[in-house]
């Protein structure tokens, strides 16, 4: 029996690894895109988590709701950090500060 579970706890944490990596990836090319449609530079090609929590989609289903903050550079000398909000792999949000962007739209496209 404790076979059993050993071998379910390790499922699961193989489970959430791969779903992790699948997310940051999403999140990742999300990014990227908004900055490249907005003519800024995606510093540092990552996203880093920040929250990590359960929250029910559209259907009803539980799913992991994470929180990526990156950064971001319109002149290639001052930093700016956004945000993207991921319900599973699909974005929910993503937010570019309207500091010094000059008028660049704030919202993805």
């Amino acid at each position: 029996m404790e076979f059993l579970f050993a071998l379910l706890a390790i499922l699961g944490a193989v489970w959430f690894w791969l779903d992790s990596l699948r997310a940051r990836e999403a999140a990742n090319a999300a990014c990227k895109s908004a900055c490249e449609q907005r003519g800024l530079q995606f510093l540092d090609d990552t996203v880093a988590l920040r929250r990590l929590s359960l929250r029910r989609d559209a259907l009803g289903h539980a799913r992991l709701k994470r929180l990526y903050q990156f950064d971001f550079t319109v002149d290639g000398r001052t930093r700016y950090r956004g945000r993207i909000i991921l319900l599973g792999a699909r974005v929910l949000e993503l937010h570019l500060p309207p500091a010094d962007l000059s008028g660049l739209p704030t919202s993805p496209a």
